[in-house]
């Protein structure tokens, strides 16, 4: 399959750049766009103990790649693609859970 999109971070001119995460995918509704979310450990320093915490992002999803909701991908910081998309889908590490 030939992929035409030049957002795309593989085939495309966006260069992916910064922090990259692994991340499952929660919803695929809108247009080319993924919503991402992984789960972090910060350190609360007042009862000197970790917390989980939940970070969601929307990210935009290639033809190429095509991930949809339950997928585990890799993403990675990317220049500004729209209003609120920041990264690009680079690969798909796992199917529907």
């Amino acid at each position: 399959m030939e992929c035409n999109d030049r957002k795309c971070g593989t085939h495309g001119s966006v260069r992916a750049r910064g922090r990259s995460f692994v991340g499952n995918v929660l919803q695929t509704k809108a247009q080319q766009t993924a919503t991402v979310q992984w789960e972090r450990r910060k350190y609360v320093s007042k009862y000197e103990r970790y917390e989980k915490s939940l970070t969601t992002v929307k990210a935009h999803n290639p033809a190429c790649i095509n991930a949809h909701e339950g997928d585990s991908v890799r993403i990675t910081e990317c220049r500004p693609l729209s209003k609120t998309k920041r990264f690009v889908i680079l690969e798909k590490i796992g199917g529907t859970i």
